[in-house]
């Protein structure tokens, strides 16, 4: 099947977000060239929807019962979008003109491409990439996720570097386009991740049913980035830490207990470390996130024996090690 626009839906999850979309909506309706726009909106209590109802009525909206997070958010939503291929896109995401041609052109030179992430600067300083995504996701043994243009907190500035069309190994679901068949056939999102991190599950299970994950460089959108819970949030470190553990045990190789024990050493560090930087919340948060991931440990080691897993990695060493001891701040 050859791809154009028509075949995208772009589907914008929003809770509570009228200010967002009436700042960003406007370049995704301008830009978007014939492809479908969606909202869905995950039960909000503000005005969102008769803003959306009064200011967008070409955009098709779609009323979830409940806040279920991201996850259950799209899951739930996508069920009723029939569109050969799916953008999902955050509130807070700025696009840029023609960003759609680019997707679908990768989309149309190779049957075994599933996901796609663009380009994704920061909306906030235009000239550096952001956090979340930039040019595109990879993972290393112990499962700690990073980025081209991005590796922990140090970003890079965007000089063209990565104007480029390259396989990774996860995409940002800040911008997160994938085909409707393979994210059915995965069964989408897992839920019990709400938010943060899921769609590096689902970049992994791809991986590892024979997809391919690409970034695309010739397109690009800016992200505010923490629209919804910033980087300095508890919240997020222990959604980020327990949802990375998740990830770990279901997805990765015959290594799996050498992996997770190695990694929860590591998340120990990491906690001893925001208390030196007199964060205690964010070290509560590290010893929760554990807890809660001793708790789920069954159901990730069921779900684990129903996915397949491969031993072939992009990146073979620790990115913690590479990037504290050794001081490599680019990958």
């Amino acid at each position: 099947m050859t791809f154009t626009t028509k075949d995208i839906a772009v589907v914008i999850l929003n809770w509570n977000g009228k200010t967002l979309l009436e700042r960003f909506l406007p370049s995704v309706t301008s830009y978007s060239d014939k492809a479908s726009v969606y909202v869905v909106d995950n039960a909000s209590t503000d005005t969102s929807v008769d803003f959306l109802k009064s200011n967008y009525p070409g955009v098709s909206i779609i009323q979830n019962t409940e806040n279920g997070g991201y996850a259950k958010g799209y899951n739930e939503a996508l069920k009723h979008i029939k569109k050969p291929l799916l953008c999902l896109l955050n509130s807070d995401i700025e696009v840029t003109k023609n960003w759609l041609v680019p997707i679908v052109e990768t989309y149309n030179s190779a049957k075994d491409i599933a996901i796609i992430q663009p380009k994704i600067l920061d909306q906030k300083q235009k000239s550096h990439f952001e956090y979340a995504g930039a040019a595109g996701g990879f993972i290393d043994k112990y499962g700690y996720p990073f980025c081209r243009g991005r590796i922990f907190e140090t970003i890079e500035e965007d000089n063209g570097q990565y104007n480029d069309v390259k396989e990774i190994f996860w995409a940002s679901g800040a911008c997160f386009f994938i085909k409707n068949s393979v994210f059915k056939s995965l069964n989408g999102f897992d839920e019990s991740y709400f938010a943060h991190m899921e769609e590096i599950d689902l970049s992994w299970r791809a991986f590892n049913t024979s997809h391919k994950v690409m970034y695309v460089g010739l397109s690009t959108v800016f992200h505010v980035g923490g629209a919804t819970l910033n980087n300095t949030s508890a919240r997020k470190t222990y959604l980020n830490f327990r949802n990375s553990l998740f990830t770990l045990v279901k997805n990765t190789d015959k290594n799996v207990l050498g992996r997770v024990l190695t990694r929860m050493v590591l998340d120990g560090l990491a906690a001893i470390r925001f208390l030196a930087q007199l964060k205690p919340s964010h070290f509560v948060a590290i010893l929760k996130a554990h807890g809660s991931f001793y708790l789920g440990l069954p159901r990730l080691l069921k779900k684990r024996s129903q996915l397949k897993q491969l031993s072939n990695y992009y990146y073979q060493k620790s990115i913690v090690w590479n990037y504290f001891i050794k001081k490599q701040i680019k990958f």
